[in-house]
């Protein structure tokens, strides 16, 4: 059978490594898998097939670093995954059995007990059985925070094969956002950072593991490790096992394009995401540890972690290379490297991404048909809200320049007006009473006040360190309980009015989930002020991740959840389904205003946050393509809502036993999901904030006026400043 494609030259700038102990290793897996019935009578392995994957050389080669016993428990780890894939492939996916697989993995929760008391169930196959011996020989050395990370990452790894075979079975391909979300749970790079640690001896701090800087060295080291085998795999998973988790048949699918073009596109976000890697570890990790107070002894062994993901990294594609298990006869062969491969091996495709020319003309921004099939729904108070909403903007300040701070003066009453957001928020809450309406609206002002502040004072001037301290002061004017202190601006101000109007009747679980959205958004503008001052064009997944936070996105979902989930249970809210159901119709809404703001952001502002220009770089292409290939992501999100609410939900309420109430209320909750995407298009269409004349009128320069005579014929006495 001939190769579906060439493998593309990889950007791997780290050279491959190899443990001197790998015969060891070697010797000591294939006990270890024939002593847990992996090999004979397994009907999976025979003795060769164990040989010819050799797991222990990629072990050897992706921890090159540590003693023969480390390397012999990490290799048997391996081992165990690959038998667990290779068994639930041949069992379950190939008959279908969504049934027998779902009891199947239930079982496996029970030989990972996170007590003292390691006490298991008895193994009745070996999946069970390599699981129970390796969760005694591997977690009594670690702390409570690492066993609770890695078994929770090996339960994904599990779990969300059931993802898989629903898939499968229905035919469905996943959309680009989806399958890089999903495959990063049943891919199984994060478990494999998991054992990084456990093999270098260190641990990442349990104050700073949940950090942007580190979830990110996680997800980028995680979605290379995954492209780069979707590469090599693709022919043996999609052309013999009929898999339909690869990304090269996700972007073949989505794209519409050749399944070479689709490899090379996905080699390039496989670059695009070992570079994000490198430019968090370079430019992010010594603020963290700083913030953190990090002592030199526990930054150490973080970075000794950051190197062994990057060992992993090489070690990994060396391993790809030489394993019998994939597509890589032709890779051998020496290539003559032309000008393409040269600028993709030396990484120079980054350059494109910190080389932006700001404020070009790009003129009005285009809208085409946006998938969006959710009814319109208005609140009958919006005439009300639309006045009460500028009071409170005058009476918070907002309507006027900071005292002592230049360039403040971002609003004033008609550009409020224009903007309109009590329309916003009339439609994503249409059933709101007038004084719910009133705080929607008025939430909606301070974040979008902020989100206008913080360029405008904070970016001109890089000055990043006061606009941490802004930030950083935010969350004492949520207080959980008790009083703000007095505030010293605008920002502050609106803040603790519109919290203490919200918080009043809420429970302290509810408080708190609701600062932390708040306070993941506001540091999400500190994202977008560090990206302007490099000049730098974000990666495509790192954009998308991000900019559900300063759009706004969980901040107005938490307020639905609070509205509608008193009944639910929060294990509900923290299933797979559900959080891909939020997570694609926050890409819905952050999309549709990337659309209508283009022109305001990219001609106007001098942005470099907004999906179009995010594809224009990554693909090296025009506004017209761009924009197709944004408006296809938009329909694919909305789509893949309408699946998971027609075929997941129903699924999850089976499974957690949700009685009528609990069910009612979760319909309410995705009936404001409808609400709040209806509403946000609509908002976009009827406001006076993205087309060009209303865009050439709030960017006029302002109008000084000297003192003097007035009257008919004396208007050269005022001046306009150039911008």
């Amino acid at each position: 059978m001939s190769q579906p494609f060439e493998l593309p030259d990889f950007y791997m700038p780290y050279p491959a490594r190899l443990n001197p102990h790998l015969e060891q290793a070697r010797t000591h897996s294939k006990q270890w898998a024939r002593h847990m019935g992996m090999v004979e009578g397994s009907g999976i392995w025979g003795e060769a097939d164990l040989d010819a994957h050799d797991y222990p050389l990629m072990c050897a080669y992706t921890h090159p670093d540590c003693d023969a016993d480390e390397l012999c428990l990490i290799t048997d780890w391996y081992v165990w995954v690959f038998f667990f894939d290779d068994h639930f492939l041949e069992v379950f996916k190939r008959t279908g059995d969504l049934a027998g697989g779902k009891d199947y993995l239930a079982r496996l929760a029970h030989f990972m007990p996170m007590g003292a008391d390691l006490t298991m169930p008895e193994p009745t196959n070996p999946v069970e059985a390599g699981l129970a011996d390796l969760w005694v020989r591997t977690v009594p050395v670690r702390s409570a925070d690492w066993r609770e990370r890695f078994a929770e990452s090996t339960r994904h790894l599990l779990n969300e094969s059931l993802w898989e075979l629903a898939n499968i079975n229905t035919g469905r391909i996943a959309n680009p956002v989806e399958y890089i979300e999903m495959r990063r749970k049943v891919g199984g790079a994060p478990w494999s950072a998991g054992l990084v640690e456990h093999a270098v001896g260190a641990e990442v701090p349990a104050r700073i593991a949940a950090s942007r800087p580190m979830r990110v060295l996680k997800d980028a080291f995680s979605d290379a490790v995954h492209l780069r085998n979707d590469l090599f795999s693709y022919q043996r998973e999609v052309g013999d096992e009929g898999e339909l988790s690869n990304g090269v048949l996700v972007l073949e699918t989505f794209l519409g394009c050749t399944t070479q073009e689709a490899a090379d596109a996905v080699n390039d976000l496989l670059t695009s995401r070992l570079q994000q890697f490198e430019h968090t570890a370079v430019a992010e990790l010594g603020p963290l540890f700083a913030e953190h107070a990090i002592d030199p002894v526990t930054a150490a062994g973080v970075l000794a972690y950051v190197k062994g993901l990057q060992d992993w990294q090489s070690g990994g594609h060396e391993w790809h290379m030489r394993s019998s298990r994939y597509m890589n006869q032709r890779a051998k062969a020496a290539r003559p490297l032309g000008m393409s491969s040269v600028v993709n091996v030396l990484g120079a495709k980054r350059l494109r991404n910190f080389t932006h020319v700001r404020h070009q003309r790009v003129g009005p921004s285009r809208i085409p048909d946006l998938y969006v099939p959710f009814e319109l729904r208005l609140s009958p108070h919006l005439d009300g809200s639309r006045r009460a909403v500028v009071a409170w903007c005058r009476a918070m300040g907002m309507l006027e320049a900071q005292p002592g701070v230049v360039g403040s003066a971002v609003w004033d009453e008609d550009k409020l007006i224009d903007y309109d957001l009590p329309l916003c928020a009339a439609g994503l809450h249409p059933d709101a009473s007038p004084e719910e309406l009133d705080l929607a609206s008025f939430w909606l002002a301070w974040g979008t006040y902020g989100d206008d502040y913080f360029p405008v004072v904070f970016g001109r001037s890089r000055n990043l360190v006061a606009a941490r301290i802004a930030v950083a002061r935010f969350s004492a004017f949520m207080p959980l309980d008790g009083a703000p202190p007095p505030p010293a601006n605008a920002l502050e101000r609106g803040l603790a009015d519109v919290w203490a109007r919200t918080v009043a009747p809420m429970p302290l679980a509810d408080r708190r989930k609701l600062r932390g959205a708040v306070e993941r958004m506001c540091e999400g503008w500190l994202w977008e002020l560090a990206n302007e001052a490099a000049n730098h064009i974000p990666d495509p997944v790192d954009y998308i991740e991000m900019r559900r936070l300063t759009f706004g996105s969980e901040m107005t979902m938490s307020l639905s959840r609070l509205r509608h989930g008193k009944s639910i249970p929060e294990e509900v809210y923290e299933s797979g389904p559900m959080r891909a159901m939020e997570n694609a119709m926050m890409d819905c809404g952050l999309l549709v205003n990337d659309v209508f703001s283009y022109q305001k952001e990219i001609e106007f502002e001098g942005e470099l946050h907004n999906a179009i220009l995010v594809v224009q770089s990554f693909f090296d292409c025009d506004h017209p393509a761009a924009l197709t290939i944004v408006n296809d992501l938009l329909t694919s999100r909305v789509k893949q809502f309408q699946h998971i609410v027609e075929h997941e939900l129903p699924v999850v309420c089976a499974d957690f036993g949700l009685d009528a109430e609990a069910r009612h209320d979760l319909d309410a909750f995705v009936a404001e999901l409808r609400d709040w995407l209806a509403g946000i298009l609509n908002w976009h269409r009827n406001c006076f904030r993205y087309d060009e004349e209303s865009l050439r009128r709030h960017h006029r320069p302002p109008r000084f006026v000297l003192g003097g005579p007035k009257g008919l014929g004396t208007s050269a006495a005022a001046i306009f400043p150039g911008r």
